[in-house]
């Protein structure tokens, strides 16, 4: 047995309502556990350059940088952005202080977005109202059958 005292792990040095300090780098199952997702997705992305973890052997080791990347990917994808479009401002977010491009690249590409979504709620809107003429027709031919008009021999 060791007569030397056991350490105390960093997280327990932080007084108690103090913000705690972020691990300076994470592996690809601790980034899928906390964004929910699956190590296979956070691949994907690291192939799409997206993240560039470095590598010890054959383990990926992620920065903090990569963890901001990553919950920005996340972000676009929630909105439903393609991945280039995510892929050209997640890389705009690391150019500098000046924010405006950053900002006016991001509204250009909510706006084309947008009218893409618009677009498929009337293209949606519209096969709604043919499912519902071709619904109408059918209820009608069924209540004709049933009341014997125009049989399968009409």
């Amino acid at each position: 047995m060791s007569s030397l005292p056991r350490p105390i792990p960093a997280a327990q040095l932080v007084p108690e309502g103090e913000p705690r300090p972020a691990p300076v780098s994470y592996t690809i199952t601790e980034l899928a556990q906390e964004f929910e997702i699956t190590p296979r997705a956070i691949r994907f992305y690291e192939d799409l350059g997206l993240l560039q973890p470095r590598r010890e052997g054959r383990h990926r080791i992620y920065s903090h940088r990569d963890r901001t990347r990553l919950k920005l990917t996340l972000r676009g994808k929630r909105l439903g952005l393609p991945l280039q479009d995510i892929k050209q401002l997640v890389d705009m977010y690391e150019t500098g202080t000046d924010t405006r491009p950053q900002l006016e690249a991001f509204i250009q590409v909510l706006r084309a977005h947008r009218r893409q979504l618009e677009q498929q709620l009337e293209d949606i809107r519209v096969t709604l109202e043919e499912i519902d003429e071709h619904e109408h027709k059918c209820r009608q031919l069924l209540e004709k059958s049933v009341n014997g008009v125009g049989g399968a021999g009409a």
